[in-house]
């Protein structure tokens, strides 16, 4: 797999090694058919800091990379790939920092105590109808989890690498490796 770098942190690296994942880093700008000629499993759009309305570039790569391998994405991967799909973002009043920020996965109802270390969020009223909110804060309700249902790509706000709690949200590195030997 194709692992994207904008601030990727080694922890991610152990996670998706430790799931199976042969891992292959390239910078934030490699281009979707330089990417697509690693022939890759699937492709991991990573955390990192800042706007991502400012980096276009990644938004323009992720939308001809969407669809043709399964994408995962982490923080600013989460934002970029909302952003990819149509959505836009928008800055938080006092944004997301440090552990112990809860987080309903709605599909199962339980609670995921995270760790986050971001001031955007994706705006989920401006998502195509083809995405499913996932994750839900319970602290100010923002999107926190999405999941394309039409093509293989999801993405989670806070960092399911960390581990804040009894690695409540390892099962996000389980999902992204069964959607890559499903392709």
């Amino acid at each position: 797999m194709v692992a994207f770098d904008f601030g990727l942190k080694r922890t991610i690296l152990r996670r998706l090694v430790d799931h199976g994942c042969r891992v292959t880093v390239v910078p934030a700008t490699t281009t979707a058919a330089d990417v697509l000629n690693l022939q890759p499993a699937g492709i991991f759009y990573s955390n990192g800091p800042g706007d991502p309305a400012a980096t276009g570039y990644a938004v323009e790569t992720l939308q001809q990379l969407l669809g043709r391998v399964p994408v995962f994405g982490i923080c600013l991967g989460h934002q970029l790939m909302g952003l990819a799909l149509g959505g836009r973002t928008y800055k938080l009043p006092f944004g997301h920092h440090g552990t112990n920020h809860p987080v309903r996965h709605l599909p199962t109802g339980h609670i995921e105590i995270t760790s986050q270390n971001h001031g955007f969020a994706v705006d989920p009223s401006t998502l195509p109808a083809k995405v499913e909110v996932t994750h839900i804060n319970l602290n100010d309700q923002t999107l926190e989890g999405f999941y394309h249902r039409g093509i293989p790509a999801f993405g989670v706000q806070y960092h399911p690498e960390a581990g804040p709690g009894p690695h409540d949200a390892t099962y996000l590195f389980n999902e992204f490796v069964h959607l890559m030997k499903q392709q």
